[in-house]
């Protein structure tokens, strides 16, 4: 299989969906203020953003509204934009860093008004776990919460010791961890159909099915499809992981990464509040990281193996079940109802990128949120049409830190990372 080649059907967010509304494929030609290309969280919030501030906006969709990792995601709202804000000093400065970690948290704040504003059913849950397999990592949690602390925090966070991890998560592999009430999770995927609703409702024009094929850059935008043209003033790319040739330089500095999930069939009551008795989130700190959930429903939705080869397992329910069972072995047994995947982009300093072409100073993009996506994307909408429309301080600051492509090309990048990154899955095992 080739990255992204896997159906969405396999995924229990499309068969949950509460939404099936569809966007009618682009024909014929159009002119707007600003065409966006990705129907994810990044292109539908800037379009929401953007629409609000009176523009006209033209959303083109390759596939289905949240087909790629919006949709796909483990629907983890955690806060937080990047992995040690502070390599990025010498870039921003003190203060500028520490306006990057204010940002996280404001980033988690803009998802939950935004489901709060346009009444979005996506049965969003406070309360998260970060979880401690190594003792290194309850030093890194007492760092975590002291900083948080210190930026002014708003939400509960508690410090959990192995002796009573079991109230949070039924399993023993874990020697304690951080709880943060403010972070939780929520079903992706019909988040983001709420969003597309709401982007239309305020005059945004979606258009799924509607791959762009070309780029023509210059004073005007023309965003040429099968079928159909946009010819806009501004462009905005959104494509984070699926970005692939539409605009080579930018896709060399974004790597797909695989990231994969299981949903068990509904577990019976008793059986659920022994593995996640207060309904939380839960994520460890490994490099090949385990993350998981209960849904709704009941099911248990478990994800990680975050894989860098560029290619995907052959069977995703053989792949996980495994390290399912190494957290909770009482599950052997358990039907295994949806098994599916996705790419999530990665970038090399694991910073969003956010900002503009230089040479075509019309056309913005932001990308690689590498793992914090569902709330990352949202505040680079937030930043990216404030800078369309004007000035953004937060847009600045993204937009100075450089970002490195991957070596090796568009076929050799994948493998070469995959094989650097067996040095630090030897450290998560020692």
């Amino acid at each position: 299989m080739t990255p992204g080649s896997l159906e969405h059907t396999h995924s229990y967010y499309a068969a949950t969906r509460n939404d099936d509304a569809t966007w009618p494929e682009l024909e014929g030609e159009l002119s707007a203020d600003v065409c966006v290309v990705g129907g994810g969280f990044t292109g539908l919030n800037t379009a929401i953003n953007l629409a609000e501030l009176g523009y006209s906006v033209v959303l083109l969709e390759g596939r289905r509204i949240g087909w790629g990792a919006s949709g796909r995601n483990g629907g983890q709202l955690i806060r937080g934009i990047g992995h040690d804000t502070r390599q990025f000093s010498r870039y921003l400065g003190a203060e500028g860093v520490r306006a990057l970690d204010l940002m996280g948290i404001e980033a988690v704040q803009l998802v939950k008004d935004r489901i709060a504003r346009f009444g979005i059913d996506c049965d969003l849950r406070l309360g998260y776990c970060d979880l401690a397999t190594k003792w290194r990592h309850l030093v890194e949690f007492e760092q975590e919460q002291r900083h948080l602390e210190a930026l002014g925090y708003p939400f509960a966070l508690r410090q959990v010791e192995r002796a009573e991890i079991h109230r949070i998560v039924g399993s023993d592999r874990y020697i304690g961890g951080l709880v943060d009430m403010g972070s939780g999770h929520l079903h992706p995927l019909n988040l983001a159909l709420g969003e597309a609703r709401a982007a239309a409702s305020l005059g945004a024009r979606i258009h799924e099915h509607s791959l762009v094929t070309r780029i023509d850059y210059g004073r005007k935008v023309a965003v040429t499809t099968r079928y159909g043209r946009v010819e806009a003033e501004t462009l905005v790319l959104g494509c984070n992981a699926y970005l692939g040739e539409l605009h080579p330089r930018l896709g060399a500095q974004v790597l797909p990464a695989g990231s994969y999930l299981l949903a068990t069939e509904v577990l019976p009551r008793r059986l659920r509040e022994r593995l996640l008795p207060q309904n939380m989130a839960v994520c460890d700190q490994n490099v090949a990281l385990d993350y998981y959930r209960l849904s709704a429903d009941g099911r248990l939705l478990f994800g990680g193996a975050c894989n860098y080869s560029g290619r995907d397992p052959k069977d995703i329910r053989a792949f996980m079940l495994p390290k399912l069972l190494r957290v909770f072995p009482e599950l052997a047994g358990v039907g295994i109802e949806f098994a599916w995947g996705g790419m999530l982009g990665i970038g090399a300093n694991r910073l969003p990128q956010i900002g503009r072409l230089l040479d075509h100073p019309n056309v913005f993009y932001a990308q690689a949120y590498s793992g914090h996506g569902l709330n990352a994307t949202h505040l680079a909408a937030k930043l990216v049409a404030e800078a369309i429309h004007g000035q953004s301080r937060g847009f600045e600051l993204f937009a100075c830190v450089p970002h490195r492509r991957f070596p090796g090309g568009r076929h050799l990048r994948s493998p070469l990372l995959a094989l650097g990154m067996l040095w630090y899955r030897l450290k998560d095992w020692l």
